[in-house]
C-alpha cells in the first residue's frame, strides 16, 4: 500500500467517523430545555459553509465523488445541529412567553371573580 493510499484510507475513516460525531450534539441539543443557548450559529455555519465548499472543490477540482459527498454529509450534520438549536430556540421562547402569561392571566381572573 503506497502513503497515498494510507492517506486516503485515514482520510476517509475519519471523515466516516466524523459524520456519526454529529449524533451525540444533535441529541444533546434536542434535549436541551434551555434553547440549546451552548450552541453557536456562527460556528456550526462556519462549519457547514467550510464543509459544503470543500465538497464543491472535491467536484469541479478533483472530479471526486466520494469526497464530495462525504463532506456533503458532514455539511448536513451541521445543518441539523442548526435545525435542532433553532427548534429548540423557538420552543424555549414559546415556553418563555407561555410563563409570562400565566400570572398576568391568573391576576386578571381574580380581579375579575373579586368584583
Amino acid at each position: 500500500m503506497s502513503i497515498a493510499d494510507w492517506t486516503l484510507t485515514v482520510f476517509t475513516l475519519c471523515n466516516s467517523l466524523r459524520a456519526f460525531a454529529y449524533v451525540p450534539q444533535i441529541v444533546a441539543a434536542a434535549k436541551c430545555r434551555d434553547g440549546a443557548k451552548a450552541i453557536s450559529f456562527t460556528t456550526w455555519t462556519l462549519f457547514t459553509v467550510s464543509h459544503s465548499t470543500t465538497a464543491v472543490y472535491a467536484l469541479v477540482n478533483l472530479h471526486d465523488v466520494t469526497m464530495a459527498l462525504m463532506f456533503l454529509l458532514n455539511a448536513a450534520g451541521c445543518l441539523a445541529i442548526i435545525a435542532v438549536a433553532v427548534w429548540q430556540r423557538m420552543a424555549a421562547r414559546r415556553r418563555r412567553a407561555e410563563t409570562a402569561a400565566v400570572p398576568v392571566n391568573v391576576i386578571a381572573f381574580a380581579l375579575k371573580r373579586a368584583s
